[in-house]
């Protein structure tokens, strides 16, 4: 499907690109506890869970930026909300770290940080278990004022961006960035700015969107169409959804497909586009952020539709073989798992 000297054409251009990420803004912390130190509380009387490891890195939008500059993306600006509290002030740095503009970042001090607190708990053979998450979000409505601000942000950038990638995380309706006056906003955008690539991920609202591509997997794909969850979704089903959303987006949908790959529907037809399943045990977290930004980056860079499915496939494969933490994907790596072969 392609060559090696096509995919690098492809992946050195990425490296020009300016991107823009709009949405919801997680930090990730993880708290290894080692239960070997635990103690009783004196003032409950049950045992302590005894931190020894405390990390964090940028989630959910941010996580999409980690990829971003992992593929050494030159320019990614940040487009969101977090809270005036020491979980934003760490999101903030990290992101920095990664070389990420966070000056459209807006502070709300009336709101929380989103956050996703995960406790590890060590084993004794050294690996950690992930125990019950503590979740922190924004249960009221985003405020007028900080949509206009999110929306003024987006106008100022646009000229200068060759992409934008929404992530609407949040599944409480119009808690979270992306609300319906945003998302009508984007999608004003992205009709009068044909030439910028606007590809959506979201949780629950998919179907709502228009004007942009989209990025579901087959149960969100399904649900957006049909209403309904079922535990299984044939291919063959997962690519009739993917063809009714292009039809009401006007635009290309990249349906994921788990180990199947990703199925690039228009509203007219779809082109199925395997993956090489990965050997030895796998872990999934962040391979559909990882699969994002890769994909925008090779529209922006002259792929095909297929072939950005392919790279897409690619990339993901590399973070899923990355165990016990959210992975990224680099060009170099990109190109070495392709070139041990079976991609094609």
């Amino acid at each position: 499907m392609i060559s090696v000297e096509r995919l690098q054409q492809i992946l050195e251009q990425f490296s020009k690109l300016s991107v823009i990420v709009v949405g919801d803004y997680f930090l990730d912390k993880y708290l290894v506890i080692d239960p070997s130190l635990s103690e009783t509380s004196l003032e409950t009387g049950k045992p302590t869970f005894p931190v020894v490891e405390v990390r964090h890195s940028p989630g959910a939008a941010g996580n999409v930026c980690t990829n971003l500059a992992a593929l050494e993306v030159d320019q990614i600006w940040a487009v969101g909300v977090i809270g005036d509290d020491g979980s934003g002030h760490e999101l903030q740095r990290d992101l920095t770290e990664r070389r990420v503009t966070v000056s459209h970042l807006i502070h709300n001090p009336d709101a929380f940080t989103p956050s996703y607190i995960k406790p590890m708990e060590q084993q004794p053979d050294g690996t950690e278990m992930e125990l019950n998450r503590l979740d922190i979000k924004n249960r009221q409505p985003l405020a007028k004022a900080i949509e206009t601000q999110i929306i003024a942000s987006l106008e100022s950038l646009i000229p200068h961006a060759d992409a934008v990638v929404i992530v609407d995380q949040d599944q409480e309706r119009n808690c979270g960035v992306i609300t319906d006056r945003v998302r009508e906003s984007l999608g004003v955008l992205a009709a009068s700015h044909p030439e910028v690539v606007f590809l959506a991920d979201s949780r629950t609202r998919i179907g709502q969107f228009r004007n942009v591509a989209l990025k579901p997997n087959r149960y969100e794909a399904l649900v957006a169409v049909e209403h309904q969850t079922r535990e299984v979704v044939p291919r063959a089903v997962a690519e009739r959804c993917g063809q009714e959303l292009a039809a009401r987006t006007g635009r290309p949908v990249f349906v994921t497909l788990d180990a199947e790959g990703i199925s690039v529907c228009t509203a007219a037809s779809s082109t199925h586009v395997p993956t090489v399943p990965p050997n030895g045990p796998i872990d999934v977290t962040g391979a559909g952020d990882t699969t994002a930004a890769s994909l925008v980056c090779s529209l922006c860079a002259g792929a095909s539709l297929a072939e950005a499915a392919l790279i897409g496939n690619i990339a993901a494969s590399v973070v899923l073989q990355q165990i016990g933490t959210t992975g990224t994907a680099t060009a170099e790596q990109i190109l070495a798992q392709f070139q041990r072969g079976g991609w094609g």
